[in-house]
């Protein structure tokens, strides 16, 4: 392998790093979304219990999905950021 196939393989691993990176945000926005439009039902619509349960439950899954989206962001930011300077360390060498 030259040292241009590994660069190459290189800036692909990191542009599909990013990429992912950007369709787990777009997920985390959905969550979050699910949570504050369930929030916003659940308290102009607090008379009706069988509404209550409905809208509880999607606020507690916009709420983990959060807490699971967020953990995942930040632990594949951590591993782009091993990623690229394992590149510089091998660049440097």
């Amino acid at each position: 392998m030259d040292r241009t196939e590994f660069l190459k393989g290189y800036e692909q691993e990191i542009a599909y790093q990013k990429h992912m990176l950007e369709n787990i945000g777009r997920w985390f926005q959905v969550a979050f979304l699910l949570a504050t439009v369930s929030l916003v039902l659940l308290y102009y619509f607090h008379s009706h219990l069988w509404m209550k349960l409905l809208f509880g439950l999607f606020l507690i899954l916009g709420v983990l999905g959060m807490t699971l989206l967020g953990q995942v962001i930040y632990r594949g930011r951590k591993n782009l950021l091993k990623v690229q300077l394992d590149l510089e360390k091998k660049l440097a060498q």
